[in-house]
């Protein structure tokens, strides 16, 4: 039997990978290590080695409460699951747009709008991102302050600590300013400086750093448009990039919130907040282009305004190198294989021919695309990749695209000791069976999609 051929044009986004190459933080009791300054949060990134993983937590308020902050993680970036919700509540006034960082003490700290009017931001602190402690409500000495919106946490590569906020003076019209640091307890902070280029009517700026550039997302408040400026220095002055619909993110749109992904990418979230909709997108050469949005499974219409923050855990699953097979989860008689080079979970049992068997088995190596991932070979030398978001068996033709295509990042499955296969090109698709068919899908908040997606590693079948 011969693969099918493959087809010239290829309907799909095409995947260009950015790689940044950063340091691996190795952690011990399930704790993540902090940075040398505070946050893991604008750290390069690389795919965790084994042992250790990825752990994304997302700080919310929500449609049905302004006062109550939600905690969430992820391995993906993707598939967001309640940590705790309400997870804290203010003393007095609102939790709006909460954002998180980890600092050098090992703690987390958020910082956050206080109420729709007023001069202050609050701050509050947990040790284990379930249960925070309030510290203060800090004023803003702006003079003729009225509005206080939007507080996110920036932290640079030369350690110090910083917080982007909008401001408003007339009530109506915002501004983004720099506060910073001005000492190890985040206590206290510097006189308030404006980011030179960004001028008023801009607001929910959110800022990362990349190869020594500052780039601010920063909304327009006329067309509701997310916008793209970049600066050598943090203060400015900012030059705009992109305006208007530039990354085909739409609008109306608002609450952006930005993170780097193990595979180097980065993706940014934002809310459709007249549609009810919450949507992310992933850029892959330097924060030009992104990709179609996405809504974000589970949570879109209910998390409001959130960071996200990517700190490297111990923990993970893993999967051994050499021969296996895979049993799925919900369909235990079934195993994954190819027939005719396409991928499907089909029975397979002691009674089944040799061809069979060794259809339904694979030798697992290094990935292709990254070492710390994993690829499958089958018969004939050939790779398990996706094309067109089906999966089936191709001989490697040697590109980077190949490479990616074949490389899959195991995650926890839905059963105990059973694995999840993530697309290492496409964070947040797995490979799941659908009419028994396989292939790479978006995660799903669904019991089904969970188990799906999972496979038990078993000795192989021939």
């Amino acid at each position: 039997m011969t693969p099918q051929s493959q087809r010239s044009r290829r309907p799909r986004r095409t995947v260009r990978r950015f790689r940044i190459i950063g340091g691996v933080l190795i952690l011990a009791a399930g704790l993540a290590v902090p940075l040398a300054a505070a946050s893991s949060r604008h750290a390069d990134a690389s795919i965790p080695p084994a042992g250790s993983t990825s752990r994304y937590t997302m700080t919310a308020f929500t449609n049905s409460s302004e006062s109550n902050m939600y905690v969430y993680e992820a391995p993906d970036a993707t598939g967001f699951r309640l940590l705790k919700g309400p997870a804290y509540t203010p003393p007095s006034g609102l939790i709006r747009d909460p954002s998180i960082i980890r600092h050098t003490d090992g703690k987390y700290y958020i910082t956050y709008t206080t109420n729709w009017s007023g001069n202050t931001i609050g701050f509050a602190t947990s040790t284990d991102r379930v249960n925070w402690t309030f510290l203060r409500n800090h004023t803003i000495p702006v003079s003729g302050l009225q509005r206080t919106w939007a507080p996110e946490w920036f932290v640079d590569t030369d350690g110090s600590v910083h917080i982007i906020v909008s401001l408003s003076t007339d009530g109506t019209y915002f501004r983004p300013y720099k506060l910073t640091a001005t000492n190890s307890a985040l206590s206290t902070f510097g006189t308030p400086t404006t980011l030179s280029g960004i001028a008023t009517n801009y607001i929910d700026t959110f800022i990362v750093k990349l190869n020594g550039t500052y780039h601010a997302f920063t909304k327009q408040e006329t067309t509701k448009y997310i916008e793209h400026a970049t600066a050598t220095s943090l203060a400015g002055p900012y030059t705009f990039k992109g305006t208007g619909d530039w990354a085909g993110f739409g609008n109306p749109r608002e609450g952006q919130a930005l993170v780097q992904l193990d595979n180097g990418g980065w993706r940014i979230f934002f809310d459709g907040y007249t549609v009810g909709k919450y949507y992310f997108s992933d850029s892959y050469d330097g924060l030009n282009t992104w990709t179609t949005p996405a809504e974000l499974p589970g949570l879109s219409g209910f998390a409001r305004h959130f960071t996200v923050l990517r700190e490297t855990v111990s923990g993970g699953a893993t999967i051994a190198k050499g021969s296996h097979s895979f049993q799925s989860v919900n369909y235990p008689a079934r195993y994954l294989r190819h027939r005719d080079y396409l991928g499907y979970i089909e029975p397979i049992s002691s009674s089944s021919t040799t061809s069979e068997k060794q259809d339904a088995t694979f030798t697992v190596v290094a990935g292709l695309a990254d070492a710390n991932c994993y690829s499958f070979i089958g018969a004939g030398g050939r790779y398990l990749r996706h094309y067109d978001y089906r999966v089936r068996l191709d001989a490697s033709d040697g590109t980077t695209q190949f490479n990616q295509d074949a490389t899959f990042c195991a995650r926890p499955g839905s059963a105990s000791g059973s694995v999840a296969l993530e697309s290492y090109n496409y964070p947040g698709r797995y490979i799941r069976h659908y009419d028994y068919a396989l292939r790479v899908d978006l995660y799903a908040d669904s019991d089904t999609f969970r188990a799906d997606s999972s496979f038990v590693v078993t000795s192989p079948w021939a």
